[in-house]
């Protein structure tokens, strides 16, 4: 997980003049990761909405497959973890 300060220090307000909040930026940073940045609206509202552990648990089990389609993978790991189902 990235803190405020390291967010603060990579912020460059020409080229990211539209992100303004954290959750935000950790919605791009998901969107980039996951190879998926034509649904990057997806991931912000994932990121504000969805507790942080879920989502660092979905991303990196993502990160240690070999998936062609991380983003679906993502997806359906996050699921079965709000479910409960691990």
């Amino acid at each position: 997980m990235q803190t405020i300060g390291d967010i603060l220090k990579k912020f460059n307000p020409i080229e990211d003049k539209y992100i303004s909040r954290e959750f935000q930026a950790y919605g791009i940073y998901l969107s980039e990761t996951l190879g998926d940045y034509k649904h990057k609206g997806i991931y912000i509202r994932l990121a504000k909405t969805i507790p942080r552990a879920i989502l660092e648990k979905a991303l990196s089990f993502v990160k240690d497959s070999n998936a062609r389609n991380k983003a679906k993978l993502f997806m359906w790991k996050m699921g079965k973890l709000r479910r409960g189902e691990e």
